[in-house]
């Protein structure tokens, strides 16, 4: 058990987990207060392949849910934003998702309402 998953489970989970998820290269922990087709629910990611993580770079990125992931990147980038990856297919999935930057340089995941 990576010591993300360890500290989660041990700390956070016991308040709000929603679940805990082992990936091929990477760790994610859903935190919220209900059934996410109702309710937000935060993502945090742990990538294994970074063993330390600087004040300001603390977490991977944010995901949000959105209803048209191609759609929510054209309105992005019509206002100027930065489209880091553009709307697709996930590498080893079926889930559309894109990456785009906000102003401060975080990562933001888009992804396909379930």
């Amino acid at each position: 058990m990576s010591p993300f998953t360890s500290i989660v489970k041990s700390w956070v989970c016991v308040y709000c987990a929603k679940r805990i998820t082992q990936k091929v290269w990477f760790t994610l922990a859903f935190l919220g207060y209900g059934d996410e087709a109702e309710n937000t629910a935060l993502e945090l990611t742990h990538n294994w392949d970074t063993s330390n993580y600087e004040l300001g770079n603390g977490f991977g990125h944010l995901a949000i849910e959105v209803d048209d992931v191609h759609l929510a990147c054209d309105r992005i980038s019509e206002k100027g934003g930065q489209i880091v990856r553009p709307a697709g297919p996930m590498k080893h999935g079926k889930t559309t998702l894109a990456f785009v930057k906000d102003p401060d340089g975080y990562m933001i995941e888009l992804l396909t309402a379930k």
